[in-house]
């Protein structure tokens, strides 16, 4: 299925410039109040498996600038991924990407559906743009997903000849994300005390990429274990030795 943005009424002329320091942010509120915590969740999980290098942007609601026909472009997805973009200065705080500018292009960006219109699925081809338009026209991102935990709602779109086209899970019900070599997918359980579904990655053996609680969680049993195993060793000991 290919969702077919509205024909633009005029030529868009993209330019990567810096953003200046002085320009305002837009600092619209979040709108649905699980962003934050799938975002961070998402996150989590890449960096306790080891796949977050300093190299690497990962970030939540941070805007992606571009310059169209000589305006100021922003959006600030929910969560994207960078895999390489260039260090900033030394005390400088990076407050906005640039792609191509900064680094690499976007590789991923994610939008959880808010509570309140369907900006995530907006075609509007002229400024401010729509975010699909935005990602899928001007920023050429190659993953577009769109979760909603509420209905499990999840796609996943790709680039693919200029256009998004809506990708098939796999057997399993995942959909497979070779920028990361992961799968993404939707789990049902607990996390910062919220019990809903989650956005969840999987690795290329179909193992679920932990978050760092539940590490904790796991390596807290294997040394109860480990604990109770010695104890009865101890115990065993004892009870060989002469009377």
């Amino acid at each position: 299925m290919i969702l077919q943005a509205a024909p633009s009424t005029q030529n868009l002329i993209i330019t990567w410039e810096k953003l200046p320091d002085d320009f305002v942010l837009p600092d619209d509120p979040v709108e649905n109040i699980q962003q934050p915590f799938l975002a961070a969740a998402l996150t989590d999980a890449l960096g306790e498996a080891g796949l977050i290098t300093s190299e690497m942007l990962i970030a939540s609601n941070f805007g992606l600038v571009a310059n169209v026909n000589q305006k100021t472009v922003i959006k600030a997805p929910d969560w994207l991924f960078v895999s390489k973009v260039f260090p900033v200065p030394q005390g400088t705080v990076r407050r906005s990407y640039t792609p191509n500018l900064e680094g690499e292009p976007v590789a991923i960006v994610m939008e959880f559906l808010s509570e309140t219109d369907t900006g995530e699925y907006s075609v509007r081809p002229t400024y401010p743009y729509g975010k699909l338009y935005y990602y899928e026209h001007i920023l050429k991102i190659p993953v577009y997903g769109i979760f909603d935990p509420a209905s499990t709602l999840l796609e996943v779109r790709r680039l693919e000849a200029g256009q998004y086209v809506l990708q098939q899970p796999n057997a399993q019900g995942q959909y497979p994300i070779p920028e990361l070599n992961l799968s993404l997918g939707i789990w049902y359980g607990k996390q910062l005390g919220i019990t809903t579904n989650w956005l969840r990655w999987w690795d290329e053996a179909g193992n679920l990429l932990l978050w760092s609680a539940e590490k904790v969680e796991q390596e807290r049993q294997r040394a109860e274990v480990a604990e109770q195993e010695l104890e009865r060793l101890r115990s065993l000991l004892q009870q060989q030795k002469p009377q």
